[in-house]
């Protein structure tokens, strides 16, 4: 009876291993990979002060699922304004038909008190203007690689950053990884203004309609 018990105890503890191994896989990986541009271009990006990533995301159902992109403005602590950037259950174009999904992104100022952000799928691309502060201080994390990415459950991919503030030097890294709730930034920061994209690859139909008309889709 001991050794059934013991057996039991056993099957048991594994039964939840497994349960809890399967809660913290990802179902999708999100990697930030060494950059391949030439040197010389990365150099003329960064002397026009224009940040450039070129992320990935991963994932054996990829090719079934569905994904938007949404961003969140969030001024003085508070979400202000929410902008569908793309769903592609009403883009066809932006389906994705293998087990990854490419993403190159650039960011910088276009004036003194306006953001432009340019996601670039391969196939087409999409540009953003936003209203910012009167600095050069924005900078871009690529957030979403430090997270367990779920189907059907959204998740903030990209954050678009002012710096933490202290004692006459700026933080960006205290902020990223500071483990605090992002969308309560501002206010444990006291960061005036910041972007968030959210991004969700899900099932079904799901959409997400646009706040506004002043980004641009590009076919490439």
């Amino acid at each position: 009876m001991k050794t059934k018990n013991l057996l039991l105890c056993i099957m048991t503890f594994m039964l939840c291993v497994i349960k809890l191994n399967a809660q913290n896989t990802p179902d999708v990986k999100m990697i930030y990979p060494q950059p391949t541009t030439d040197e010389e271009v990365l150099n003329l990006l960064s002397w026009q002060k224009i940040e450039y990533y070129d992320v990935m995301f991963t994932g054996s159902d990829l090719n079934k699922k569905d994904y938007y992109l949404v961003s969140k403005e969030i001024w003085n602590s508070k979400i202000k304004k929410v902008d569908t950037l793309l769903n592609s259950a009403t883009f066809n174009l932006a389906r994705v038909t293998k087990d990854t999904l490419k993403i190159t992104l650039m960011s910088g100022k276009s004036s003194k008190k306006e953001l432009r952000t340019s996601f670039d799928f391969g196939r087409f691309s999409i540009d953003h203007k936003y209203k910012s502060l009167a600095t050069d201080d924005y900078s871009m994390r690529v957030y979403g690689t430090q997270l367990n990415i779920k189907y059907n459950e959204p998740f903030y991919a990209f954050a678009y950053i002012l710096p933490y503030e202290k004692d006459q030097a700026k933080y960006y890294c205290a902020v990223e990884s500071s483990g605090k709730d992002i969308e309560s930034w501002g206010k444990v920061f006291n960061i005036k203004h910041y972007i968030l994209y959210e991004m969700c690859f899900f099932d079904g139909t799901e959409e997400q309609e646009s706040q506004n008309e002043s980004f641009t889709i590009t076919t490439n």
